[in-house]
C-alpha cells in the first residue's frame, strides 16, 4: 500500500520553489550547488507546511523539465532529501515527503496554567479570555430560576434541551439559513461535537483532510481516533484556502471527512471569502466528502464590516456541511456548550451514538446559554468580548513589532490569534526558552501534521497594556537565548491548547 496521502504536481512544486528563490539571500552567504539549493527548498516547504508531509512528489524527469534543470540535479536533490529523512521512496509507488525519524516533534498542546502560577508566568498558551461580567453571573442566576421544572425529570437530554435547540435553530434562520430544531444537537463544547462526528463518520484508518496549519486540539483528537490526516496547505498570510489544492486532495485522497475553520481561522486568523466557501462545498459534494465547518470564532469580528455568508448557506439541508458552533470563544471557555447543525437524519445518528459516550450536556449550562440568547445578553456579552479582544490584539501587535521587529505576521480582522514566523528561530526551542524567562507560548509544530511549522509560534490576544509589553519583552529574551544556543532542548509534550 502506498504511504502517500496527496500529490504535488511538477508545475505546482516548481512555482512554490521559485517563489522561495525570489526572496533575497542572506548577506554573506555563498550560493549552494543546484542540487543542494533544490533539496533545501523542498525541505523548507515541508517544514513550513507549504508541501504536506506524505505528499507524493513528481517524478525526477517531470520536475527537471518544470525547473529547467538536468535530471541528474533533481536525482541528487532527491537522494539528499532521502539521506536527511525528508523523503521516502519505494519502487512502483514513487517518492513522498516525510520528516526525519528519531526526532519527535510535539503534537499535543499546552495544559491551562494553574491559577496560582499566573503571578509569575505570562500564559500565551490558551486563546481564551476571562468571563464577561455581569453576563455570566446573570445567566447562571436566570438558569437557576428556570431549573425547577427540569429537576422533576430524569435530566437526560441526549439531543439537548428542546428550548436551546429551538433557540439555536432560530438564530440560523434569522441569518438567512432556514433551520429546524431537528437539525440541531447540543454538545459538550465544540470538541464534544467534533469527537462525535469523527466517531460516526471516520473509523480507524479513514482519511480526514485538514487545513495546514490547523487547531492543535482537533488534530490530536483525530489522531487518537485512528484517522489518517491529510494536510492541505493554506494560502500565504491571510489568503485563506488554496482551492486548487483542496480540489486535488478531495479528488486524489478521497477523504471521508474534511475539517475547516472558515471564520478567523485558528491559528492564522484567515477569513475564507464567499467564493472559496461556495467552491469548497461544491468540491466536497462532488467528492462525497463530509465537510465539518468549525464556527467557534465566527462572532469575533473585531474590525467590523460585511462578512461572507456562513458555509452552510451553500448546503442548507446539511447533508454535506456539518456546522459546529460553541459558546467557548465568543462567551467563555468555562461554559462548555457547543452544537452541531446538520441534516435531521445525521443528527439522529449522532444522538444515537452519543448514548455510548457522554449521554448528554449539563442542563444548567444549557439553560444559561438559552437565557443569554433569549434575553439579548448574548449580543451584549459578545460586544464586550470583541472590544476586549480588539484592544488586546492591538496592544500585542505594537509590543511584538517593537521588541521583535524581525518576526513576521499579518494582523487578522478577527479571531483571537496571531500566527507568527519567528525569523528563522525554532518555535519548539522558543517555547522551552520562554518557560525559563516566564512566558508560555505554543510552538508551530503543534498546529501542523508530522512536524511542519517549526519556524512559527502562535500568540493569542489574551493580554493587554503593560502585560502585553512585558510578554513581548520576555519573548525577545527567549529569542535571544535560542539565537545564542542557550535555549536548546526538547520541548516536553503537554496536553491542551485552547
Amino acid at each position: 500500500m502506498a504511504q502517500w496521502t496527496s500529490t504535488v504536481g511538477a508545475a505546482q512544486l516548481a512555482r512554490q520553489l521559485q517563489s522561495r528563490q525570489a526572496r533575497p539571500p542572506v548577506p554573506g552567504t555563498r550560493k549552494p550547488p543546484a542540487y543542494r539549493a533544490l533539496a533545501d527548498g523542498v525541505r523548507l516547504l515541508v517544514l513550513e507546511g507549504r508541501v504536506p508531509v506524505a505528499a507524493r512528489l513528481p517524478a525526477e524527469r517531470e520536475l527537471a523539465l518544470a525547473l529547467s534543470l538536468s535530471r541528474t540535479t533533481v536525482a541528487a536533490a532527491y537522494e539528499a532529501l532521502r539521506a536527511e529523512g525528508f523523503l521516502e521512496s519505494r519502487r512502483g509507488a514513487g517518492s513522498w515527503t516525510a520528516v526525519p525519524a528519531g526526532n519527535p516533534l510535539p503534537a499535543r498542546g499546552l495544559e491551562p496554567l494553574p491559577p496560582e502560577s499566573l503571578g509569575s508566568m505570562i500564559d500565551l498558551g490558551c486563546a481564551a479570555l476571562p468571563a464577561p461580567e455581569p453576563w455570566l453571573t446573570r445567566s447562571v442566576q436566570g438558569a437557576l430560576e428556570e431549573l425547577p421544572p427540569y429537576a422533576h425529570t430524569h435530566g437526560d437530554y441526549p439531543a439537548g434541551l428542546p428550548a436551546l435547540r429551538r433557540m439555536i435553530a432560530d438564530r440560523y434562520t434569522a441569518s438567512g439559513i432556514p433551520t429546524m430544531p431537528e437539525q440541531i444537537m447540543v454538545t459538550t463544547g465544540a470538541m464534544g461535537a467534533i469527537d462525535a462526528i469523527c466517531h460516526l463518520f471516520a473509523g480507524r484508518g479513514e482519511r480526514i483532510a485538514v487545513e495546514s496549519p490547523s487547531y492543535a486540539n482537533i488534530l490530536q483528537l483525530m489522531r487518537e481516533t485512528g484517522a489518517r490526516l491529510v494536510p492541505v496547505a493554506m494560502e500565504e498570510g491571510l489568503g485563506g484556502w488554496d482551492m486548487n489544492r483542496w480540489r486535488q486532495v478531495l479528488r486524489d485522497a478521497a477523504p471521508r471527512l474534511a475539517y475547516v475553520v472558515a471564520d478567523f481561522h485558528n491559528p492564522t486568523g484567515a477569513l475564507a471569502d464567499e467564493q472559496q466557501r461556495r467552491a469548497l462545498v461544491e468540491a466536497a459534494r462532488s467528492a462525497g466528502t463530509v465537510l465539518v465547518v468549525d464556527e467557534t470564532m465566527s462572532e469575533l469580528d473585531l474590525d467590523g464590516g460585511d462578512l461572507p455568508r456562513k458555509v452552510c448557506a451553500f448546503d442548507p439541508a446539511g447533508s454535506t456541511v456539518l456546522t459546529v458552533g460553541s459558546a467557548s470563544k465568543a462567551f467563555w471557555a468555562g461554559m462548555r456548550i457547543g452544537w452541531v447543525r446538520a441534516a435531521p437524519d445525521v443528527i439522529r445518528s449522532l444522538v444515537s451514538a452519543r448514548a455510548y459516550a457522554d449521554m448528554g450536556t449539563p442542563v444548567l449550562e444549557q439553560l444559561a446559554i438559552d437565557w443569554l440568547m433569549r434575553t439579548g445578553g448574548w449580543e451584549q456579552a459578545v460586544t464586550v468580548r470583541r472590544e476586549q479582544a480588539k484592544e488586546n490584539r492591538d496592544a500585542l501587535v505594537r509590543a511584538v513589532r517593537r521588541e521583535l521587529p524581525e518576526w513576521e505576521f499579518e494582523v487578522p480582522r478577527g479571531g483571537l490569534t496571531l500566527w507568527v514566523r519567528t525569523g528563522g528561530l525554532s518555535g519548539s526551542r522558543l517555547a522551552v526558552a520562554g518557560e525559563r524567562v516566564g512566558v508560555r507560548v505554543p510552538s508551530g509544530p503543534r498546529f501542523g501534521v508530522d512536524g511542519a511549522f517549526e519556524g512559527y509560534v502562535r500568540l493569542p490576544f489574551t493580554v493587554s497594556g503593560a502585560v502585553a509589553d512585558e510578554a513581548a519583552q520576555r519573548l525577545a529574551m527567549a529569542a535571544g537565548l535560542v539565537a545564542s544556543g542557550a535555549g536548546a532542548g526538547a520541548e516536553a509534550p503537554r496536553t491542551f491548547v485552547a
